[in-house]
């Protein structure tokens, strides 16, 4: 995954995160949402299934890596 597409990746798990938890939702679903909305756009901009997205997600872990920034 090249620099532009992680950050994009990155940007739509943290935001999709805040959302969650701006509406109330528990740390785990907000992650599971975070990790859903990633993958979704990974699939929309790569053309891999969404299968492989969400694990290309898992793998890169954006909670780390935000939390790491």
């Amino acid at each position: 995954m090249d620099a532009a597409t992680l950050e994009m990746v990155l940007t739509a798990y943290d935001e999709t995160f805040q959302d969650a938890l701006g509406a109330s939702h528990g740390e785990a679903t907000a992650h599971a949402e975070g990790l859903t909305a990633a993958a979704m756009l990974l699939a929309a901009v790569s053309g891999v299934e969404d299968a492989a997205a969400r694990a290309e997600v898992e793998k890169i872990n954006p909670r780390a890596r935000l939390a790491a920034a």
